[in-house]
């Protein structure tokens, strides 16, 4: 039976529509770092990259590779880890061309480093990129977080945002950092932007 995120992990993607509090465990990404409008082409075809390994990954069955541990499952989504330039910050208005960006795919538990350089030597022959040199294989822990289901244009991002801020204060939480992480539910090319969904998420600590 194939592993379905949406229907085995909802409480990491498919929060209820309000502000809640979730532990997050430890994950494996493949990862690459920018910086940028995400409106650009540069921020496309890094996206590319990640999806040919994500794919390139769960197809290696049918490639005569089958890693130890393998099991069928469905690509996870796109997540990006979103900060300013310290100049930028100084702003009372946001510069997209000064967004710093670590956008990544979460990889089931088997995908360890052999199996990652696997699936970017398929991919340097298969599809190459001038930014496939740039993917990391890395492992995160959110911990403690605060998150919540944003519905619409990503640029409305701050009316949930200051939920989650009313949130926290109100919990006796405070930030871990001033950085966030987005979870793309939907694909902007084909969804209109009144129906994105994107889960946001601070990690926090208790004070």
């Amino acid at each position: 039976m194939k592993f379905e995120w949406r229907k085995k992990e909802k409480k990491l993607y498919l929060p209820k529509g309000k502000v809640n509090i979730i532990e997050v465990p430890i994950h494996k990404f493949i990862m690459i770092e920018g910086k940028g409008n995400p409106n650009n082409q540069e921020f496309a075809d890094k996206v590319a990259v990640l999806y040919s390994l994500a794919y390139g990954i769960r197809m290696m069955p049918k490639k005569g590779i089958t890693p130890e541990g393998y099991f069928e499952y469905t690509v996870y989504p796109l997540e990006g880890i979103w900060d300013l330039t310290e100049s930028a910050k100084e702003l009372d208005y946001l510069n997209k061309d000064e967004l710093v960006y670590q956008i990544m795919i979460r990889q089931p538990d088997f995908v360890d480093e052999k199996v990652f350089l696997t699936a970017m030597e398929q991919v340097e022959k298969k599809k190459p990129s001038k930014y496939l040199s740039d993917v990391k294989f890395i492992t995160i822990e959110d911990g403690l977080s605060v998150q919540m289901m944003h519905v619409g244009s990503y640029d409305d991002e701050a009316e949930t945002f200051k939920l989650m801020n009313d949130f926290i204060k109100e919990n006796n939480l405070e930030r871990v950092e001033m950085t966030h992480r987005e979870i793309y539910l939907s694909d902007a090319r084909k969804v209109e932007k009144s129906k994105l969904k994107t889960v946001l998420r601070y990690r926090v600590k208790r004070k």
